[in-house]
């Protein structure tokens, strides 16, 4: 019965992105990119195209996307956007990120990129021009793909938070308290596997043609480095989607190390923690923002007692020296 109820539901989807596509006008950019497309499809194998070109697409982009957050931190102008301003990025910290990236990518990471081909084939997953699906059902099928790995990568996200594994494997991601564009793979070897395994899901589920493949990766990335860029950009296009997170609300999971364990939308957090912890929804928000508060209580107190201290032992010395005196 729930794998009719899927069934179901993805046919009712693709009827309603077809729907809409019939309305839509032609792709201006279809020539040249078919153009292109086949004369790849001419020059590389299958192997070549599934591996190198999808670590090409993987670097490429993720570099890409990371350049303007770097580029943020040299632009006063941008400092009023940045999320957590008295906490500014550094070169040691940008370098030790940078070495931690370059072992994930080509010791972890290239690996598992490898296998793509074998899977490609296994699923019998076409590479010609004529099985594309057209630009509509692609974004449609990232969403859903989306959809999957964000409801993954709560579950274990937060998994990674007990307090018996968090110190042997999250706690890596969590070395940067302001988070850049540049972390956003910034983690343990073991994490990089656990909540990476979420992206292949989707692509499990939706995956029609080798494109989706790359235009999941264009898309993830994008989004994770958005939300670790430390910038509340003003008219970020990304807002448009439905329920998306942003910035601001993952920079709140890294302040305080509790909360927010959704990867790209919101509902995910409210949705999930209503019925993992049978806690209502308002009273968990508030619970997430008590315990923000008790911190920041907490530290304004402790700061508090230790002046107290400082001005008993002031009063105490200048009552010992009057003694003194007389």
């Amino acid at each position: 019965m729930a794998v009719n109820g899927t069934a179901n539901i993805l046919s009712s989807a693709y009827l309603a992105v077809e729907f809409v596509d019939s309305f839509l006008p032609a792709n201006p950019l279809q020539e040249p990119l078919k153009h292109a497309w086949n004369h790849m499809l001419q020059n590389y194998s299958k192997f070549q195209i599934a591996t190198w070109g999808s670590l090409i697409v993987h670097e490429l982009i993720y570099f890409l996307f990371c350049l303007p957050g770097f580029i943020f931190q040299f632009l006063p102008f941008m400092q009023k956007y940045k999320i957590q301003p008295d906490k500014p990025e550094t070169w040691e910290k940008q370098w030790k990120c940078f070495k931690m990236l370059l072992f994930n990518h080509f010791c972890i990471q290239l690996p598992l990129i490898c296998g793509t081909y074998y899977f490609t084939e296994f699923f019998s997953i076409p590479y010609d021009w004529d099985s594309m699906p057209r630009w509509p059902f692609i974004l449609a099928q990232c969403f859903g793909c989306a959809v999957i790995e964000d409801t993954w990568h709560y579950f274990l996200h937060r998994a990674l938070h007990h307090r018996r594994v968090y110190k042997y494997i999250h706690k890596v991601h969590h070395d940067f308290t302001s988070p850049f564009g540049m972390q956003a793979e910034y983690a343990h070897p073991a994490e990089t596997i656990i909540l990476g395994a979420g992206f292949f899901i989707g692509i499990m589920v939706f995956c029609n043609h080798m494109i989706l493949l790359w235009a999941w990766v264009t898309f993830r990335l994008l989004e994770t480095i958005d939300v670790h860029s430390g910038y509340d950009i003003p008219l970020n296009p990304l807002h448009l989607i439905p329920f998306y997170a942003g910035a601001r609300f993952h920079d709140f999971h890294h302040m305080n190390f509790v909360g927010n364990y959704g990867s790209t939308f919101t509902c995910s957090f409210a949705v999930h923690v209503r019925y993992l912890t049978r806690v209502p929804v308002a009273k968990q928000v508030v619970r997430t923002r008590a315990h923000a508060s008790v911190l920041r209580f907490h530290k304004g107190h402790d700061t508090e007692n230790e002046r107290e201290k400082q001005s008993g032992k002031k009063r105490n010395k200048d009552r010992q020296q009057c003694q003194e005196r007389q």
